[in-house]
């Protein structure tokens, strides 16, 4: 699939095409991610919401390999996470924000993990959010995945992450200006 053209944020319609297809095939491979919902229900909401296509393109276009995960009852908006069995590989090695990366006196990674996200159009999954994906399946065996970390948290310098070991699920802190190859981050769309 080719990639949306960064300096108008679009896609042409064939890159619009390319990319439902390859989200159909995934939904349809993937039932047990989002069961009760139907393709037609999502294909309505992309209809309705085409500017989530991008953020779903830069999604796929760093490996996340988004899929449905749930439909908002109250908004009726389909939620993507990132489903890719290990965080996305086109976001690894990245500090968690700008202020960590700022920090950094030596070894600055390209970016940070809020700053990518930020660019893309998506959110960082919370804790919460991880949870639910972790329930749906098992992700992050051999990486792991930055998380949004509660105000409190960040303001003493930390951040944390989460991932699969041992048959259950951690969530765990680092320094925010840390930075591994294996660490991403996870991130989620509505529309």
């Amino acid at each position: 699939m080719n990639t949306p053209n960064k300096n108008n944020n679009t896609l042409t319609p064939d890159q619009a095409e390319a990319l439902i297809g390859v989200l159909h095939t995934r939904f349809e491979k993937h039932m047990s991610l989002h069961k009760g919902l139907l393709w037609q229900q999502v294909q309505a909401r992309l209809d309705a919401h085409p500017d989530v296509l991008l953020a779903l393109s830069e999604m796929e276009r760093t490996g996340g390999e988004p899929d449905v995960v749930g439909m908002d009852e109250k908004t009726g908006e389909v939620i993507f996470f990132d489903c890719s069995p290990e965080s996305p590989a086109g976001r690894r090695s990245t500090c968690y924000d700008q202020e960590a990366l700022d920090g950094r006196k030596a070894n600055k990674p390209e970016s940070s993990a809020m700053q990518m996200a930020v660019e893309m159009g998506i959110t960082l999954l919370d804790e919460e959010e991880y949870q639910h994906l972790q329930s749906l399946g098992e992700f992050d065996l051999k990486t792991s995945s930055w998380l949004k970390t509660p105000a409190n948290v960040r303001k003493l310098g930390g951040a944390i992450f989460g991932d699969r070991r041992y048959d259950r699920v951690f969530i765990y802190h680092n320094g925010a200006d840390s930075y591994y190859s294996a660490r991403g981050f996870r991130g989620s769309v509505r529309g």
